[in-house]
């Protein structure tokens, strides 16, 4: 890092929002660089050229061309889309296709996607080195497996090179693929081996990231405490306990520009922490919207989340019955497990006007859903972060949670002792199972029946700091400490 000069930042990923996305990864990616900038931190983020991302770049520039990236050529291209200072890989033999990045429309995974990931860490290897003259990062942060390639190509190149971070987002997505495509990524023989890209006889993607980048993040201090255990390791438990001494976990952040109830244009009635009783419009709004009984007052449960077996939606399954007696509705966004869809599709048809679903994603549909619900309902097994509960708090839904990674370190059970210390800010329950689930939803409609101890718990959340300010200045920390080093190490002997 050269004195005088703002410390800058290349972020690798495969999504970001509102350019393309399928999870939170895209949230993250899409709103930490503007974070950053008020700790005078300077991002530019490498994103694959996607039919969308591509419509959307401005004022776009070639920087550097490519006779053959993982077998056509391409460019790396230099512009501005989606608020975002952005690289793209222009790529058409790897990324001009239609539909979700990762799988085709029949939910397989793109059979290339060892090459087309693979070039994303390619790429932001050659950045970091200097393609670009106009920007040579300080840092190379990497998301998830997607880009976990871009450590490893720094490392096993000579030379000066820039720090290296890698953020796991969900450790349970790994990119691995088979051996036979070493030659093809461009990786040396050397880099096949225990502490390099090898993984079980076949190439790690997520696993070359995290033997090989400088540091390793993960989003919530509790997630970073869990995969260094078996129960949570994901068969990397081993490595991570033997780099725990560079493993961080930052929790996430929340965009409070697009998450804001006060100035949010796809709700109807706008409100704050002072003027919430106004949010019960939003409850009569969802309510009609998802053809759900018009009854001010039910406690409508609210969930958006990915139909699977992490999320713990078969749990919310197992205990809709205890829902229902409650008196209480369920308002449904998601996708993902055919079973699940089919059985919530199933439930709301036994129970029209009590249960709501939606397959799917709708954004806008979601920030409705986040204004017009009473609780938002988080049954993870496991869960890294979490923006769902963010959100929630953020609207004043009160969110109901699994005691475990992000959602332990974001949300205050309201328990006795938290109501009468003035601390509480949700319903959090463990262990992770059906009975605790019921417990909990029992303990929500218990608190839901006392209206000003309830509006003052909904007061407190939507209080809670969920910007990404002190996220970002714990990275811009991280970053401003590794630069450092690595550029003592570079330094000539």
């Amino acid at each position: 890092m050269t004195a005088g000069r703002a410390l800058t930042v290349l972020s690798v990923a495969s999504e970001a929002f509102p350019l393309v996305k399928t999870g939170g990864l895209a949230d993250v990616v899409g709103a930490l660089p503007a974070a950053l900038a008020e700790e005078s931190v300077r991002v530019r983020t490498l994103l694959p050229g996607y039919p969308a991302v591509l419509s959307a770049l401005e004022d776009a520039q070639p920087v550097h061309a490519y006779p053959s990236l993982m077998g056509g050529p391409a460019r790396l291209l230099h512009g501005r889309a989606g608020g975002l200072d952005a690289y793209v890989i222009e790529a058409p033999h790897l990324y001009r296709r239609t539909g979700n990045p990762y799988v085709d429309a029949q939910g397989r995974d793109w059979a290339d996607n060892v090459l087309r990931f693979g070039a994303l860490g390619r790429a932001a290897a050659d950045l970091g080195r200097g393609a670009d003259h106009a920007f040579r990062p300080d840092v190379v942060h990497a998301h998830d497996w997607q880009a976990g390639l871009a450590p490893a190509y720094l490392h096993f190149e000579p030379g000066p090179r820039p720090a290296t971070v890698l953020t796991v987002h969900n450790l349970a997505f790994q990119g691995q693929f088979p051996a036979e495509h070493l030659e093809a990524l461009g990786l040396p023989p050397e880099s096949f081996t225990v502490d390099g890209v090898e993984y079980y006889g076949g190439i790690g993607f997520l696993k070359a990231g995290l033997a090989l980048a400088d540091h390793l993040t993960t989003v919530s201090p509790t997630y970073a405490a869990e995969i260094r255990t078996a129960a949570n390791g994901m068969g990397l438990d081993g490595l991570l306990r033997i780099r725990a001494a560079d493993v961080s976990g930052i929790l996430n952040g929340l965009d409070t520009h697009v998450w804001d109830p006060a100035h949010d244009p796809a709700i109807v009635a706008r409100y704050d922490a002072r003027t919430i009783r106004d949010r019960e419009a939003n409850k009569a709004a969802l309510q009609a919207r998802m053809g759900l009984a018009i009854d001010p007052t039910a406690l409508v449960y609210g969930v958006v989340s990915r139909l699977t077996w992490q999320k713990g939606m078969d749990l919310l399954l197992a205990v809709l019955p205890t829902l229902l007696d409650q008196g209480a509705q369920l308002a449904l966004i998601g996708a993902g497990d055919a079973a699940l869809e089919a059985a919530f599709t199933e439930a709301a048809a036994r129970h029209p006007g009590r249960i709501a679903v939606h397959v799917g994603y709708d954004e806008a549909l979601a920030h409705v859903l986040q204004a017009g619900a009473d609780a938002i309902l988080v049954p993870s097994r496991f869960e890294p972060c979490g923006l769902t509960q963010l959100c929630a708090l953020r609207y004043g839904a009160l969110p109901v949670v699994a005691r475990t990674g992000g959602l332990a370190d974001t949300v205050v059970d309201a328990n006795e002792m938290a109501l009468a210390t003035r601390s509480g800010t949700g319903i959090v329950f463990s262990p992770v199972t059906a009975d605790a689930l019921a417990h909990a939803l029992e303990r929500t409609a218990a608190l839901h029946a006392q209206p000003a101890t309830w509006r003052a718990v909904q007061k407190r959340a939507m209080t809670t700091d969920v910007s990404w300010a002190r996220p970002a200045m714990r990275y811009a920390r991280l970053y401003r400490a590794l630069a450092a080093e690595r550029a003592t190490q570079d330094q000539p002997r």
